[in-house]
């Protein structure tokens, strides 16, 4: 039988690799993916335009933070010591106003003792201030303030470089781009940044029985979904996309459609199975790809291509919608952000209680659409959902995480299952 398998092979023309004809593990067929996936070169975007791409320089502080010691309060800079003495301690204190410090326009000369500056929420404290007073409990008067009660050294004051100092490193290169870093990368200088290139990935949509979305299917056609989705998770994911004309299920047409693709990923949905009509092997066979995998343990999407034709990434994702977009996330996702430099690529990993038995596939590890709520005690909680199989995209729409069951278990109500965040 395995000789079969492999006269098989080599009579498609294809380029046998790691393996063939073989079922492999889902974390073999991640490293066979990262091991082809080289990073395309950097370009310079504006900072506003930079969420969502991967950083590829690291974001050092060219500047300490604050600056300056910076008052958290509107109030009166003073020398703490003259508001501890005792009279002051019963009565408050008289202390004589010299300036005031806004932010911006700071007030740049010594304070001394038995003096007071004026000063605002965010502006530089004066040199010989070492506390701040709230306005609200002071008092002022012809020229004088009242300090009502005692100040500590330090209070309501944050220190420069209490925040971060100058030459700190405050984000790596190969990460993710968030609204959140917008503010530190603006602080710090940064109107252009500099982030991996975008790759492009064109979408095949194979099958006779698919018609364009925006068509009205005939008897026996269904609209081509996969193609819709996939260009959507593609760029979420930084990718550029392109489509493709659709195929049907003949080899010929399937080989010219793949022949030159013109980007750095292909992805070919239905056709990668072994029915009469599964023609994605044998057109890549034919072509000379060098195939990586073409089965992976895994439940949906056992029938998983993973290809290179020249310096093309290949991926023939199953027909069925959720299949395919399990293993876009597991695999065409990591190519995706591996290509822009990014240095997690992987689905986040977590933990949480099961709602419902979870059972895998006899000899395949298995990933169950679920949806995540939280109980009355704080407790993650994986609800799976009710499917009729991976074609159900509708109910795959309610799905934000995926129950990880390995291969021949079952996970019972109420124990705490593995699930990745999609």
């Amino acid at each position: 039988m395995i000789n079969r398998a492999k006269d098989e092979f080599y009579h498609l023309g294809g380029k046998l690799s790691v393996a063939w004809r073989k079922m492999i593990s889902i974390n073999k067929a991640k490293k066979l993916i990262d091991n082809e996936s080289s990073q395309l070169g950097v370009e310079s975007v504006d900072l506003q335009t930079s969420v969502g791409r991967i950083l590829r320089e690291t974001i050092v502080a060219d500047t300490d933070l604050p600056p300056f010691d910076r008052s958290q309060m509107d109030g009166y800079a003073v020398v703490a010591a003259d508001t501890l003495r005792k009279s002051a301690r019963s009565k408050g204190i008289s202390l004589k106003i010299v300036g005031e410090s806004a932010a911006g326009r700071g007030w740049h000369r010594k304070l001394k003792s038995g003096e007071a500056v004026r000063i605002m929420t965010g502006a530089p404290v004066p040199d010989g201030a070492d506390a701040v007073q709230k306005v609200e409990l002071t008092r002022e008067k012809d020229g004088f303030v009242t300090i009502l009660e005692p100040t500590k050294k330090g209070q309501s004051i944050v220190r420069r470089a209490a925040e971060i100092s100058r030459g700190t490193r405050i984000f790596k290169s190969g990460e993710v781009v968030t609204e959140n870093m917008i503010a530190s990368l603006a602080a710090f200088g940064f109107a252009k940044v500099k982030v991996g290139a975008r790759p492009r990935v064109a979408i095949l949509g194979t099958g006779s029985e698919i018609v364009d979305v925006a068509k009205k299917p005939r008897r026996d056609q269904i609209r081509n979904s996969n193609s819709a989705m996939l260009d959507v998770l593609c760029r979420n994911f930084g990718a550029e996309t392109s489509a493709l004309t659709q195929c049907g299920d003949d080899l010929t047409a399937l080989k010219s459609a793949i022949r030159n693709p013109q980007s750095e990923i292909l992805i070919i949905t239905g056709g990668v199975s072994v029915g009469k009509y599964d023609h994605t092997k044998a057109a890549l066979g034919e072509l000379g790809a060098q195939i990586f995998f073409d089965r992976v343990c895994l439940k949906p999407g056992k029938p998983t291509v993973f290809a290179k034709l020249s310096k093309t990434l290949i991926f023939g994702l199953p027909g069925n919608p959720v299949s395919a977009a399990v293993t876009f996330h597991l695999f065409v996702r990591k190519a995706i952000l591996k290509l822009q430099g990014a240095t997690q690529t992987d689905l986040q990993h977590g933990h949480a209680v099961l709602a419902a038995n979870s059972k895998a596939a006899r000899e395949r590890d298995t990933y169950l659409p679920a949806r995540l709520e939280t109980n009355k005690t704080g407790q993650l909680i994986a609800i799976p959902l009710k499917s009729q199989g991976s074609s159900d995209f509708v109910n795959f729409a309610r799905a934000d995480s995926l129950i990880f069951v390995p291969k021949g278990e079952m996970i019972k109500t109420g124990e705490t299952a593995e699930i990745v965040l999609l």
